[in-house]
């Protein structure tokens, strides 16, 4: 059995018995109003990363790794542009070193812009990763309307890392689930998580 590659986060890390499968697909999915990129942030640290922004500049996403304090390493960062993005991105690909991450941030782009794409899309990163055994995260917004080929996409991906959001009262309770884990073992707990300027797991107890 192939030794797990770790996605960045420890404690998940640990909960999954040393990280996600070579050659994974991973759907991160997330609120847009959250603190989402600070688990791509700590994605980018185990090993080299090309991260691609779909909707940002070079330099808007370079500034926000420079504000923060984890350690991201040095990924590479590349725009894709506006038309033929399913194009763009996987000419990106082309020479990545083998276990490697890329992020794709973010894939709601392509599920809504290029939706006809996505089976196409899905297929060719499977090829890569064939090749490289790496690491591929999408990066998907849950909001309303749902994609269209969001379903797609979860069917799709290896592993699916959802992030919730709640306001209740003075509190926001953050919580991360991994419902699927193809090929390993899904998590049948959410782990509560404190996202400020860093992750980490929140260990107070709830006061039912």
């Amino acid at each position: 059995m192939a030794t797990p590659l770790p996605i960045g986060i420890d404690v998940l890390d640990q909960r999954l018995g040393g990280g996600v499968p070579p050659g994974s697909i991973v759907a991160l999915c997330a609120p847009p109003a959250s603190q989402a990129e600070l688990l791509l942030y700590e994605l980018m640290g185990p090993r080299e990363t090309l991260y691609l922004t779909l909707d940002r500049t070079e330099r808007g996403v370079t500034e926000g790794l420079r504000r923060t304090t984890i350690d991201t390493g040095d990924p590479d960062i590349r725009a894709i542009p506006d038309e033929n993005r399913v194009d763009h991105v996987l000419e990106r690909l082309g020479g990545r070193p083998r276990e490697s991450t890329v992020i794709v941030d973010h894939h709601t782009v392509i599920e809504t812009e290029e939706r006809d794409r996505v089976p196409e899309f899905v297929t060719r990163l499977r090829r890569h990763l064939a090749d490289t055994g790496g690491v591929v995260v999408l990066y998907c917004l849950d909001g309303d309307p749902v994609p269209e080929r969001r379903a797609t996409t979860l069917h799709s991906a290896d592993v699916v890392v959802r992030l919730t959001v709640d306001v209740v009262g003075a509190t926001v309770d953050t919580r991360l689930a991994v419902p699927k884990v193809r090929g390993g073992r899904a998590l049948t707990e959410t782990l509560k998580l404190q996202l400020t300027d860093r992750v980490a797991v929140d260990t107070s107890r709830d006061i039912a």
